[in-house]
C-alpha cells in the first residue's frame, strides 16, 4: 500500500477488506456447522480441592469453552486470559466456560489472584488431555488455543471445534486497537515463539 495513499482511499480499502473477512467468517461458521463432533474422553483433570472431571466443568449447560492456557511462564497466555475476565460474565449466559494450564493448581491459584481472574482453572498436568487435543508439540511443549465442548446422548462429550492463539489472532481484543494505531500491533517477534507451533 502506497504510503501517500489518501485517507479516504484507505479507509475504502479498508472496508472492503472487511467485508471479505466477514464473508470468510460465514463460510467457516457454515463449514463448523456441518462438521461431524469428534467423542473424547470424560478427561480428570486436578482443581484446588482434588480431582475434577471434564463432564463437572460444564455445569448446568449443554456447551464448554475450554481455553488450553501454556501456564504462568506464558505472557502471552496470560495477557489472552486477562481478557477473559470481562466476558466471562456474559459467555457463561450462553456456555460454561474454563482455563485449562499446566501449572499446577497451587500456581493458578497464585496467577489468578495477583490478576484479579473470576474463570474456573484446572491442570492438566501428568495427564494426557493437552496432547489428545492436539495442544502439545511433538517437542514436548505446551501449546495455546481452545477447545468447544458438548454434551451428547448417553453422558458422551464431544468436540466440536477447536483453534490455537497466535499473537494478532481475533482473541485478544487488544491487538485490533493496535492495529488501528499506525505503527501496527507492536507484538514482539520474540513473543511469537513462546506461543510455539501447531
Amino acid at each position: 500500500m502506497s504510503a501517500n495513499m489518501k485517507y479516504v482511499d484507505a479507509n475504502a480499502r479498508l472496508l472492503d477488506y472487511r467485508r471479505q473477512i466477514a464473508g470468510i467468517r460465514e463460510k467457516m461458521r457454515e463449514t463448523l456447522a456441518s462438521a461431524e463432533a469428534h467423542e473424547v474422553h470424560d478427561y480428570e483433570f486436578t482443581g484446588t480441592k482434588g480431582a475434577v472431571r471434564l463432564s463437572s466443568l460444564f455445569d448446568e449447560h449443554d456447551d464448554l469453552i475450554l481455553v488450553h492456557n501454556m501456564g504462568a511462564s506464558c505472557e502471552l497466555c496470560t495477557l489472552w486470559a486477562d481478557g477473559y475476565n470481562g466476558i466471562h460474565q456474559h459467555v457463561v449466559r450462553r456456555a460454561a466456560f474454563a482455563v485449562t494450564s499446566p501449572d499446577r493448581p497451587e500456581v493458578q491459584r497464585k496467577i489468578a489472584t495477583s490478576r484479579g481472574w473470576v474463570f474456573p482453572m484446572v491442570s492438566h498436568v501428568g495427564t494426557t488431555f493437552a496432547a489428545d487435543m492436539g495442544y502439545q508439540s511433538q517437542s514436548g511443549d505446551w501449546l495455546p488455543g481452545v477447545s468447544v465442548f458438548r454434551r451428547a446422548a448417553q453422558d458422551r462429550i464431544v468436540r466440536v471445534s477447536d483453534t490455537s492463539f497466535s499473537p494478532g489472532d481475533d482473541f485478544c481484543a487488544l491487538w485490533h486497537f493496535f492495529d488501528l494505531l499506525s505503527a501496527g500491533t507492536g507484538v514482539p517477534v520474540a513473543a511469537h515463539s513462546c506461543c510455539g507451533n501447531r
